[in-house]
């Protein structure tokens, strides 16, 4: 999807650039200079270094002194997305996007965001370590969690192992790799600062769609959309995929066990046969809890039940409030909404509800859900980089 630069963007760039600058000049000669060499001599001998020190995260892994291994080894693997865009329901170009992605299997598999490649009449990837730049296609994309799957052809590639985003920690080291601005091959670095953001968090997301991010401080501009979000192992833990608009330092990744879980049905299907309850859910708030004699605010309260549904042939109703769904507790309904996605049409699954103040369990079949046009982002609220 091509993305333009909006002038409060660029304003922002040219402040923060203008920051940059007057540090620098800062250190230039006169009395804000660096001191000369004999007015560093007549000062003493120099203290002697502080001893150095190793910092062993939980994981077992030492946090890293420079970053610099981290990204080298990865940068390869990272590569620079071009796409021609066309209007949608006609051939006619409308300008060229661009983005990142990264080299996921050796074999020439390439993950990216689907707003990166969606609409794109022709795809181009360039890699940093030779500057080759070959033809990709899309092999599988998934709309309501912006993930696609690229194809080169191409053997033997560098290529990025796949992490563990639930063990990954709020306060754990990351670098995002990717091309902002058309700058290619930019490493920034932060620190996860949340996890599990919502649509709920992030105003304006597309309804229908599936949220689950990695927040971050580690800087992320347009370009960076299906760059990797790497931990201090140079693993990949998220895909770089959304920014905060008009905010300093707030990204979003999708995690990559979410990731995961949806590649094997692209590769096999190019999309995602999506199951279903059939029921809209909302968080429990604390005025429902006090309503319905409820034990606290955990789970999904059930707002509707379609007619005819999974959920409505196996006798949900209105606020009841779904805890469990497949032996899994269910913290909210973006939980149960992505297990039930997940779980396979006219798979068999039980859950556990709260009716009032009394509980059993319920055995439903799944139906498939139905396809759903592809959003657009709000970018008042939200932007994909």
């Amino acid at each position: 999807m091509s993305r333009k630069i909006s002038r409060g963007a660029i304003r922002a760039v040219a402040v923060a650039g203008l920051g940059v600058g007057a540090l620098a000049c800062g250190h230039k000669g006169g009395a804000t200079g660096a001191p000369s060499a004999s007015a560093v001599a007549s000062s003493g001998p120099l203290p002697a270094a502080l001893p150095a020190t190793s910092v062993v995260l939980p994981s077992g892994i030492a946090a890293p002194a420079s970053f610099a291994d981290i990204a080298a080894k990865a940068d390869p693997a990272v590569v620079f997305v071009k796409t021609l865009q066309e209007s949608r329901g006609s051939r006619r170009m409308v300008g060229q996007g661009l983005g990142s992605g990264f080299v996921y299997d050796p074999a020439g598999l390439i993950l990216t965001n689907n707003h990166v490649v969606a609409n794109a009449a022709d795809i181009q990837v360039t890699f940093a370590q030779d500057g080759r730049e070959m033809k990709a296609r899309v092999v599988g994309r998934d709309p309501p969690t912006d993930i696609a799957v690229l194809r080169v052809d191409a053997k033997g590639l560098s290529a990025l192992p796949l992490g563990d985003s639930d063990r990954t920690r709020v306060g754990d080291w990351v670098l995002a790799i990717g091309n902002p601005f058309g700058l290619s091959h930019t490493v920034s670095a932060g620190i996860v600062s949340a996890k599990g953001r919502t649509r709920d968090d992030v105003k304006g997301l597309d309804s229908s769609g599936y949220y689950n991010f990695l927040q971050t401080d580690a800087s992320i501009n347009p370009g960076n959309s299906g760059g990797p979000l790497l931990d201090s192992a140079g693993q990949v833990v998220g895909i770089n995929t959304a920014i905060r608009a008009r905010a300093n330092n707030i990204g979003f990744a999708i995690p990559i066990n979410m990731v995961r879980e949806l590649v094997p049905r692209l590769l096999k299907d190019g999309r995602v046969n999506r199951s279903a309850i059939g029921i809209i859910v909302a968080s429990v708030t604390v005025e429902d809890v006090s309503r319905l004699g409820l034990a606290g605010r955990t789970g999904a309260l059930v707002r509707d039940v379609k007619a005819g549904s999974a959920g409505d042939r196996a006798g949900l109703a209105d606020d009841d409030v779904i805890l469990e769904f497949d032996g899994k507790p269910i913290a909210g309904p973006e939980r149960l909404r992505w297990l039930a996605s997940v779980a396979g049409v006219g798979s068999v699954v039980s859950v556990k509800v709260a009716r009032g103040k009394r509980q059993f369990d319920l055995k439903l079949t799944l139906g498939e859900l139905p396809n759903q046009a592809e959003p657009e982002p709000e970018p008042d609220f939200f932007d994909m980089p």
